[in-house]
């Protein structure tokens, strides 16, 4: 059955524990948006499979893989990301930054329906790290678990910025003048 009627009056279990909390807790806002980044990154996979890149459809599916690590821990599981997962997230993300122009400056979205697509999961990644800061206190999240987010948001900028070199487009950098 995919309903329960448990949460019909705004409040639902986390694994492990009797206690119930309303759902707009910081808990379940962070589980909720390490889930939509999740279901992003679906969509960037299903892309990716498309066109047949499966170097790209293969770090992501590592990458969502690591994410529902995530959420067992956020919800009491004792399940954590290893240091292993942030080395090699690291090394992914040098692989790539070492194929692109000038990694480290801003650029203005939309170079590419697939750049602009990452560039928005990368936002999606940040608010997602900012909601698993706010129930850290309240909840134990492992320190690699905290740099693996912190990471992330750079492999996503660094994808952004690949799939737009690999179409020999240039991107914008902002200006910053008054129009």
């Amino acid at each position: 059955m995919l309903y329960t009627r448990n949460g019909d009056k705004g409040m639902s279990g986390l694994f492990g524990t009797k206690q119930r909390f309303f759902k707009d807790s910081p808990v379940y806002e962070a589980l909720g948006t390490v889930d939509e980044l999740n279901s992003l990154l679906g969509i960037c996979r299903a892309r990716f499979a498309k066109i047949k890149d499966e170097r790209i459809s293969s770090e992501i599916l590592k990458v969502q893989e690591c994410l529902f690590i995530v959420q067992a821990e956020l919800a009491g599981v004792h399940k954590s990301l290893e240091q292993t997962h942030i080395d090699s997230l690291e090394q992914t993300i040098q692989e790539f930054e070492s194929e692109i122009i000038n990694p480290h400056s801003f650029v203005i979205p939309g170079a590419t329906e697939l750049s602009a697509l990452f560039d928005y999961t990368r936002a999606v990644s940040r608010r997602a790290e900012r909601s698993v800061i706010a129930v850290r206190s309240g909840t134990l999240v492992s320190p690699e678990t905290l740099a693996y987010l912190n990471r992330l948001s750079s492999l996503l900028y660094a994808l952004a910025r690949y799939v737009a070199v690999e179409k020999n487009i240039r991107e914008l950098s902002p200006s910053y003048k008054d129009n």
